[in-house]
């Protein structure tokens, strides 16, 4: 069972490399019976069809996001850092390339051209980050840690569409630096004066 499991993991890890790298179009089930070392039936033993495979990818990498807001919000007590430290663990993320895109990110962009059983994942993602990042932004406000001039769900949205526009630009200008000189900019406004 483990070495099922093991495969299904290989597979999931591939698709999920090729779509940061091409988007959802951009691969096949040959492309990933390559990389992986296996054939493609094999694939289809785990995944019947390609939107069953990027459904599974986006729930399991949606709890994978889930899992890592909740142990922020357990280790990281301070709205302010709470948000510094999301924002760099996509920074390290750029910085090594382990994880240079938010898959859910760039998926978005193709939401016109995806199964609607992908677009439901995508944009589940969207709506969880967006009310946790306004949960911060209230917390943050009420606590007088975070300068918040509109409202803390339009905080929320415009501090998520910066950072994926900040993950955009950096994959633009191949510079993983400009991440943070987005990003910075975006966090000291935040910040209040003491």
């Amino acid at each position: 069972m483990t070495n099922v499991s093991s495969t299904a993991d290989d597979i999931l890890a591939c698709a999920r490399g090729l779509i940061i790298a091409g988007g959802y179009n951009g691969f096949s089930y040959a492309d990933i019976a390559d990389v992986v070392g296996i054939r493609k039936p094999s694939i289809h033993h785990h995944f019947a069809s390609k939107v069953d495979l990027v459904r599974t990818l986006v729930s399991r990498y949606r709890e994978e996001a889930e899992a890592g807001l909740a142990a922020l919000e357990r280790n990281v007590p301070d709205p302010r850092d709470q948000l510094k430290s999301y924002v760099a663990y996509w920074e390290a993320c750029i910085a090594d390339a382990s994880a240079p895109f938010c898959v859910c990110a760039l998926l978005a962009s193709e939401l016109p051209m995806l199964p609607e059983e992908v677009a439901l994942e995508v944009r589940a993602h969207f709506r969880a980050l967006a009310s946790w990042l306004t949960s911060v932004m209230e917390r943050g406000k009420r606590k007088g840690r975070l300068h918040v001039s509109s409202s803390a769900k339009v905080e929320a949205e415009a501090f998520m569409a910066t950072v994926h526009g900040a993950m955009l630009s950096a994959r633009a200008y191949g510079d993983p630096k400009m991440f943070g000189v987005i990003t910075g900019p975006l966090l000291d406004r935040l910040s209040t004066k003491h």
